[in-house]
C-alpha cells in the first residue's frame, strides 16, 4: 500500500513538472505613458534592470522588475539605446548620436557620426558600442568611457539587428541583401557574409544561441526565421513567423528564439537540439509590437507597440505603420505601450 501510494506521488509530482514546463506564454502585463513621435527599438538592460524606449525628442526608462515608469532622460532619443554598466553612460543610435549618464538619467554630450544609426550594441569582448547604419560606414565604433569615435567598419548594404558570441565575433542582419555579416571585432572587418538563401526575407531581427553556434534571422516578407550554423554558414531550418518582425533574440535560460511581429504576434521557436527546431507558440499581443528585449532574468520577453488615445480627435496612422521609408512606429500623440510577455 506505502508503496502504492510512493508511486502516485510520484506520477502526480511528474505530471505537475511536465504540466507547469509547458504552460504557454501569454501577457503578464502592460505599461502605458503618454507621448508623441515614434519608436523603434526596446531595449532591457538586465545588469541595470531597467528598460529604455526612445520615442519623440526623449527616452522613457521603467523599472524591468516593478514595470513602473522611472522617468525620462531629455534631449536623448533615436532608434535604440545601449548601455556600458561599467562606465555608467548610455547612448542613442542617432544623428548626432546621444550619450547620457545612467545614474543622473542626464544627457552628456552629442557625438557627431556619418551615416544613417539605426541599431545598436555594446559588445562585451571589446567594451566597445557598435552603431549600425543603413548608409556608409555600416557600423561605427564607439568607445563608452569618454564617448570617442574609435573607427569605422565598411560592410556594405543597410545594417539591422546584431547579436555579439563575446569571444571577438560580432553577427548582424543584412537587410537589404538577405546576409548575415560575421565581424572580426578585434581587428574590425568583415570576416564573411552568410547567405540566407531563395526562402529568405529581409532580415530585421536576430538571435544567437551562443553555445551551440546557431543563429536566428527573423525575416519580413516573407515572415520566416532562417536558422544558421553560426561557425559554418550553413542554414539547419527555414520556420514560418508572423508578419512584419523587427526584433528577435534568444533566451538560452529556455532554449527558445523569438520573433516579435507588427500584426500583434510573437512567436516562439524552441530549439530541441542543435540541429532539431520546432515553432512552440505564437502569443497573441498587440498590432504594431515589432520589436523586443529580453528579461533574462525572470524569463520575460519586452516590447513596445503605440496606439492613439481616445481622446485623440485628430486621425492618426493605424498602430504600427510608418511613412513611407521609414521603420519606426507612428509619430503621433498617444499611448506608448510596454507589453511583458512570460510564463
Amino acid at each position: 500500500m506505502h508503496a502504492l501510494i510512493a508511486l502516485c506521488a510520484v506520477t502526480l509530482a511528474s505530471f505537475a513538472q511536465s504540466t507547469s514546463a509547458v504552460e504557454p506564454y501569454k501577457v503578464l502585463d502592460t505599461t502605458q505613458v503618454m507621448g508623441s513621435g515614434g519608436i523603434d527599438y526596446v531595449y532591457a538592460d538586465n545588469d541595470g534592470r531597467r528598460v529604455y524606449v526612445p520615442r519623440g525628442g526623449q527616452t522613457f526608462v521603467f523599472d524591468l522588475d516593478s514595470h513602473k515608469l522611472i522617468g525620462s532622460i531629455t534631449n536623448i532619443s533615436g532608434h535604440g539605446v545601449a548601455i556600458d554598466t561599467q562606465s555608467h553612460h548610455g547612448f542613442s543610435s542617432s544623428k548626432p548620436l546621444g550619450m547620457f549618464d545612467t545614474q543622473t538619467m542626464q544627457k552628456i554630450k552629442s557625438i557627431d557620426v556619418e551615416g544613417r544609426p539605426d541599431g545598436i550594441l555594446f559588445e562585451p569582448c571589446t567594451g566597445r558600442v557598435y552603431v549600425f547604419s543603413h548608409q556608409a560606414p555600416s557600423i561605427t565604433v564607439i568607445d563608452p568611457k569618454d564617448g570617442s569615435i574609435v573607427g569605422t567598419i565598411e560592410v556594405g548594404g543597410a545594417m539591422e539587428q546584431a547579436q555579439s558570441d563575446g569571444r571577438g565575433k560580432l553577427y548582424v542582419d543584412v537587410e537589404n541583401e538577405k546576409k548575415i555579416a560575421v565581424i572580426d571585432v578585434k581587428a574590425m572587418k568583415v570576416i564573411t557574409k552568410y547567405d540566407l538563401g531563395d526562402k529568405a526575407g529581409e532580415p530585421g531581427g536576430l538571435g544567437l544561441d551562443v553555445k551551440n553556434h546557431v543563429l536566428f534571422a527573423m525575416c519580413a516578407n516573407p515572415g520566416v526565421c532562417v536558422i544558421v550554423d553560426a561557425e559554418k554558414g550553413t542554414i539547419l531550418d527555414t520556420l514560418p513567423i508572423g508578419s512584419g518582425t523587427d526584433g528577435g533574440g534568444f533566451n538560452p535560460n529556455a532554449m527558445e528564439a523569438f520573433s516579435s511581429q507588427r500584426d500583434g504576434t510573437l512567436t516562439i521557436i524552441k530549439e530541441n537540439s542543435p540541429t532539431s527546431f520546432a515553432v512552440e507558440q505564437t502569443v497573441q499581443t498587440k498590432q504594431g509590437c515589432k520589436t523586443s528585449s529580453l528579461d533574462s532574468k525572470n524569463n520575460q520577453i519586452v516590447l513596445i507597440c503605440t496606439e492613439r488615445a481616445p481622446q485623440a480627435s485628430s486621425p492618426t496612422p493605424a498602430a504600427g505603420t510608418d511613412a513611407p521609408g521609414e521603420r519606426r512606429g507612428r509619430g503621433g500623440p498617444g499611448y506608448l505601450d510596454v507589453l511583458w510577455v512570460g510564463r
